[in-house]
């Protein structure tokens, strides 16, 4: 068997402190090695082209350079997955890092084993994607008006006019429903609800972040909040979160052994039960088949079921996962997604 060649993993932050530990944890792993270190942004830009690493962890505030201008140039430059290691408080300015070409973000490493494992995890899955593949890591702005011929008879399925739209994604997911949610508009008719895997904490600043970049008004969820058109509501990463019958957001502690946070099967599976067929969903970019089975619950419902395609998927892996289990009415490019969500949610037939 042909042993897989290691990760390269080029560490950037000005604070020695934060180095050592994230070089010490992410060397503990027999797959990665440290190609280098840089102390600032500037510095990085020159290693990235020497050295060409698999994966770049990029503190955000940095001296000489800082860590946003740095993925600007990197992205531009050298393309190569990055991943912003940053700590709670600067959750927002994260989350712009990654409209800049950032694929993920993880909160920097305490002493706790979850944290730790947490960081080679995302390094782990960053150093896979291939982004010869797929170089549009900042999505093209979607054409609202762009809609695909139906696919596999998905006109010719008859269904109630729709109620809820929900989303399911994970890495490479952010930039996607950002592309997305910017393109609907104001007085969009149907609540949201969004799954997308994300680091312990992280969830109300994504909420903040979306919230700034469309008319909708976006907002981490609540338990018992009553679903209103025109929000939406995203998943905490702490929770597990399920529709009722009625319309009601639930939240709960995720079951014992639950791998993703959140859980999308969980919540797609519920709107399947609430919704039956007025449930529209799409399942955007990201790693592994979580989603797979809460899209089939829905078409098997009765609902609409949309994948974002591979040309335009960071990572094409839940939404593959979802199209190959045969429970995909329509595969889209991202461009073409909101234009669809908007048409269906006005004429009200799939």
């Amino acid at each position: 068997m042909l042993q897989r060649p290691p990760i390269r993993v080029l560490v950037v932050d000005d604070s020695l402190s934060a180095r050592k530990a994230i070089t010490t944890i992410l060397a503990s792993d027999p797959r990665i090695v440290i190609a280098g270190e840089a102390v600032n942004g500037l510095e990085a830009l020159t290693l990235v082209a020497s050295l060409q690493p698999d994966v770049v962890t990029m503190d955000l505030e940095m001296p000489v350079l800082g860590g946003l201008e740095a993925i600007d140039r990197i992205m531009a430059q050298h393309p190569v997955p990055i991943l912003v290691v940053t700590s709670a408080t600067g959750v927002r300015t994260a989350f712009d890092a990654m409209t800049r070409g950032a694929m993920d973000v993880v909160v920097k490493p305490g002493a706790d084993s979850a944290s730790r494992a947490e960081l080679v995890k995302r390094v782990k899955l960053l150093a896979q994607m291939n982004l010869h593949t797929h170089p549009s890591v900042k999505p093209l702005p979607p054409d609202p008006g762009a809609v695909r011929a139906p696919q596999d008879g998905a006109e010719g399925r008859d269904r109630p006019a729709p109620a809820i739209v929900a989303i399911a994604a994970s890495t490479g997911g952010p930039q996607a429903i950002q592309a997305i949610l910017a393109q609907l508009p104001a007085d969009f008719p149907l609540p949201i609800v969004v799954a997308q895997h994300m680091a312990l904490g992280f969830t109300k600043g994504m909420a903040d972040w979306l919230d700034g970049g469309t008319a909708l008004r976006v907002a981490e969820a609540r338990h018992g909040d009553r679903l209103s058109p025109g929000i939406v509501y995203l998943n905490p990463a702490e929770a597990s979160m399920t529709v009722t019958p009625q319309h009601i957001l639930h939240l709960e502690a995720p079951p014992p052994g639950q791998i993703h946070h959140p859980s999308c099967d969980f919540l797609l599976k519920s709107v399947a039960k609430a919704f039956g067929g007025r449930a529209m969903a799409a399942i955007l970019s990201g790693m592994g088949s979580d989603g797979a089975a809460g899209m089939r619950a829905i078409r098997a419902a009765g609902g609409l079921t949309l994948a974002q395609d591979a040309e335009s998927s960071v990572v094409f892996g839940m939404n593959r996962a979802a199209v190959e289990a045969g429970c995909i009415d329509k595969v889209l490019p991202l461009g073409e997604l909101p234009g669809e969500l908007i048409r269906q949610a006005v004429s009200g037939r799939g």
